[in-house]
């Protein structure tokens, strides 16, 4: 037995930390504290988080019956010598048996550089800030983290706030490095910064796909008659909207080569797919308004066929990406003012600033970096149990 599982009765205990980073939260390990064999990680997940579950709320498990709360992160030594450590990040399905590791989390990514201060993983002064160059294995990208650290450990205080996220806390800052071709390879998958798919039913629907962080195809709200203000009880309840976006997602999945047919495209959860649409005034699940002059560009994330209650890190990283390149959706509905400063992107839960530098190169854009900052938290440190197998 791997010396650091112990026995615990009919269960197994391994060493564990829960983490909120940004808007999500994960069970995070060491690699040394997992099974040797990778083999059989994904039924330790599986049964660590209670799924799959078909009540949809893994009440036997550490997940919260949401895609957001349902993660697990692994850290081991670099594999590379430009980081500091590994990150390597699982989504595990909730009603399904499967852990997806296609796709990288820029929440959790927000957890890992204080993590790996807090276990001893990397060096950091007592007092003062701490670097900590992370690789995103899912991406093969370098993420540079950097937050304030106090008598030893990743400060958790501060007066930086997040909505969706309850209170304030210290800030860590993520620059993600030449963030194209996180999935693909390229930065524009289909060679063009904006295309068109004719979907049966829905007509033809103008689309950007840019892949930075990970692969998005960004669609104009009002294609689908939408307004880009709606919150996710809206979009939930209007008669066949979910069914027309996932066959419009389906669609360009097979289109861009990530799927053989729209039956297979079910089960691939990689482009995501965002609508995006200009300012206007809008409310928030808090209740709170945001006016149009407070944001630059409204954005609706639809993921795992559920409308999303915020915006996760990569698609907003992604959409900065996105905005900065001229001629895509996400640039034609910009606000004027995007271009002198961050840009303000307005979701279900608020606003948040992001921004990206790009550059052409004999007709080439390359995506140099993008950049957001946001808080992370250690909530409990011990063992996790899952039963035998």
């Amino acid at each position: 037995m791997h010396h650091e599982i112990r026995d615990h009765g009919d269960q197994l205990a391994l060493p564990a930390v829960f983490m909120r980073g940004g808007a999500s939260k994960a069970v995070v390990f060491k690699r040394r504290d997992l099974p040797d064999d990778c083999a059989h990680w994904d039924a330790l997940f599986l049964s660590l988080m209670g799924s799959p579950d078909p009540y949809g709320r893994q009440l036997d498990g550490m997940g919260g019956g949401n895609s957001s709360l349902s993660k697990v992160c692994i850290i081991d030594k670099p594999s590379r010598p430009d980081a500091d450590i590994d990150y390597t990040f699982g989504q595990v399905e909730i009603g399904a048996a499967r852990v997806d590791y296609k796709g990288s989390c820029g929440s959790m990514a927000t957890a890992m550089g204080p993590f790996a201060v807090d276990e001893g993983l990397v060096a950091a002064p007592a007092e003062g800030e701490a670097t900590v160059r992370i690789h995103d294995v899912n991406a093969r990208k370098i993420i540079v983290s950097r937050f304030p650290v106090r008598h030893g450990k990743a400060a958790v205080a501060g007066d930086i706030a997040m909505d969706g996220v309850a209170g304030t806390g210290a800030p860590v800052s993520l620059d993600f490095l030449d963030p194209g071709g996180a999935a693909t390879g390229l930065l524009l998958p289909t060679g063009a910064v904006t295309d068109e798919i004719n979907v049966e039913g829905l007509g033809t629907v103008a689309f950007s796909f840019v892949d930075a962080s990970n692969p998005v195809m960004f669609v104009e709200a009002a294609s689908m008659g939408m307004h880009g203000t709606e919150l996710p009880a809206e979009i939930e309840s209007t008669p066949g909207l979910l069914e027309r976006i996932d066959l419009l997602r389906r669609s360009v999945t097979v289109k861009v080569g990530a799927a053989t047919d729209l039956e297979a495209a079910r089960a691939v959860s990689l482009p995501r797919i965002a609508f995006v649409a200009a300012p206007r005034d809008s409310e928030t699940l808090s209740g709170s308004r945001l006016q149009a002059s407070d944001l630059d560009i409204l954005v609706r994330m639809i993921g795992r066929g559920k409308p999303h209650r915020a915006v996760p890190v990569t698609t907003a990283l992604c959409l900065a990406v996105a905005c900065r390149l001229p001629g895509t959706l996400p640039r034609r509905l910009l606000s004027e003012s995007a271009a002198r400063s961050a840009i303000r992107i307005g979701h279900p839960s608020g606003t948040w600033s992001v921004d990206a530098e790009v550059e052409e190169n004999q007709g080439t854009w390359h995506a140099r970096s993008a950049t957001a900052t946001m808080t992370a938290r250690r909530l409990f440190e011990g063992h996790v149990l899952v039963p035998r197998r």
